[in-house]
C-alpha cells in the first residue's frame, strides 16, 4: 500500500461537516470522542465496540478501520521490526479494538445458558479494564443489552461513548460522551453513523500514524 499524504486532523472533521452539514450539531462531541479514545490508546488501553443488527456490522467495521491501515501507511514499531526483520514488512500498525458482536461462540453460549441481554455486559466485564473505552452503537439508545453493557463499563472505570439518534434514549445519560446523529428514523440514523465513525477513525489514525 502506497503512503497517502495525511491532512491535519481537524481537516477530516471539517470535510465531514462540509459533506454532511446536518452533522454540525455533532462536531463537539465527535472531537470529545476522539480525545477520549485517543487517551485510552495512548495509555495502553483498547476500544471495545458493540451494537445490534446493522449496528453490530458497524462495530466490526470500526474494528477493521482501526486494526489495520485505513488511509495512511502505518509503520510497525521499530522494536518489533528489530526482532522480526523482514517478517515485519507484512504487518501494519494497529490500534487495539475489539468488536464484541464478533464473538459468536461466547455470545451464543451465554445467551443459551443465561440472560441473553447480558452477553455484551459479560464481555465488557471479562475483557474491559480501567482506562479502556467502550463505543455503544444504538440508533434508539434504548437497546437493553447495550445499556447494560454501558452500566458495567462505567462500574469498571471504562469511558463510555454513545452513538445514537437525535434523542439519545436511555443510553445518553449512561455515557461520558454521546454523539447524537440528528435523525429519528433508523435507516437515516445509520446513514449518518457511517461518516461519523469513519471520521473518528481517520482522526485517530492521523493522531497515531500521521506524518
Amino acid at each position: 500500500m502506497d503512503s497517502i499524504p495525511m491532512r491535519p486532523m481537524s481537516d477530516y472533521l471539517r470535510d465531514c461537516i462540509s459533506r454532511y452539514p446536518q452533522l454540525s450539531s455533532c462536531e463537539k462531541d465527535m472531537e470529545r470522542a476522539h480525545g477520549a479514545i485517543a487517551a485510552s490508546f495512548r495509555n495502553g488501553g483498547k476500544l471495545l465496540t458493540c451494537g445490534n443488527g446493522g449496528s453490530a456490522s458497524d462495530a466490526g467495521h470500526i474494528m477493521g478501520e482501526l486494526m489495520k491501515s485505513f488511509r495512511a501507511k502505518r509503520r510497525v514499531d521499530e522494536n518489533v521490526r528489530k526482532v522480526l526483520g523482514d517478517v515485519a514488512d507484512g504487518l501494519q500498525g494497529a490500534l487495539p479494538t475489539i468488536s464484541l458482536p464478533d464473538f459468536i461462540s461466547i455470545n451464543t453460549a451465554y445467551a443459551n445458558d443465561n440472560d441473553p441481554y447480558y452477553c455484551f455486559a459479560q464481555l465488557v466485564y471479562g475483557l474491559g479494564n480501567v482506562g479502556d473505552s467502550l463505543l455503544c452503537i444504538s440508533t434508539s439508545g434504548n437497546a437493553k443489552n447495550i445499556n447494560i453493557a454501558a452500566s458495567v463499563a462505567k462500574a469498571k472505570g471504562i469511558s463510555v461513548i454513545g452513538l445514537t439518534g437525535v434523542n439519545g434514549g436511555d443510553l445518553a445519560p449512561r455515557c461520558d460522551i454521546c454523539i447524537k446523529a440528528p435523525e429519528t428514523v433508523t435507516h437515516k440514523i445509520q446513514e449518518l453513523h457511517l461518516p461519523i465513525y469513519h471520521t473518528l477513525c481517520l482522526m485517530l489514525e492521523q493522531t497515531f500514524f500521521g506524518e
